[in-house]
């Protein structure tokens, strides 16, 4: 499963016609919503904010008053054929007084997305887990070289707490610790 290090940024003109790309990486619909609201409000009079995202097997293509099919879907299927997973590219429009056509418009969208993910890093995701590690002050030591690579948050308290994102094998690592799983989440391999 593939998607995106970090936000990716694009923007090109045809034709008088400015189009912005921003492709997020993104967990839940929930996110969609949220960042759909920010870049309104960083444009809020572009003409169009046509979009597209996959997370987990929920697909969704906006064109947002654009004719049927020519930028949703657009961008759709470039995310569908870089096979890539919990990620939404927004295209803002801005119209320059001159109509592009729908075939020109198909691929004005479709290099939107493309080209910006010419400028981001794709990256491999694999399962994992959220896992929260427990030791005594004395421990931390030990528990600190394995997580040396990782990033991690520490909790203070009577005994120190560390929350990790783990995979699988470094699960098998920790055996002689006191852990507990919180979730399985997906992790950047």
């Amino acid at each position: 499963m593939k998607t995106i290090k970090e936000t990716i940024n694009y923007e090109f003109t045809i034709k008088n016609s400015k189009f912005i790309s921003r492709i997020y990486r993104v967990n839940n619909v929930n996110e969609v919503n949220s960042i759909m609201e920010k870049v309104k409000n960083e444009f809020p009079n572009a003409t169009h904010y046509c979009y597209s995202y996959i997370i987990n097997n929920n697909i969704k293509a906006c064109d947002d008053n654009e004719p049927n099919g020519t930028a949703g879907n657009a961008i759709l299927q470039v995310l569908q054929k870089n096979n890539l997973d919990y990620v939404l590219c927004i295209v803002v429009r801005y119209f320059g007084g001159i109509k592009l056509g729908s075939s020109l418009l198909f691929r004005s969208y479709s290099k939107a997305c493309s080209e910006a993910l010419k400028k981001g890093k794709i990256i491999t995701l694999t399962k994992g887990y959220k896992v929260k590690i427990t030791c005594s002050y004395n421990e931390q030591k030990n528990i600190l070289s394995f997580l040396k690579e990782k990033e991690y948050q520490t909790i203070y308290g009577e005994q120190v707490i560390y929350i990790v994102n783990l995979s699988k094998e470094d699960i098998s690592k920790i055996s002689n610790l006191n852990y507990q799983i919180i979730e399985e989440i997906l992790i950047d391999n």
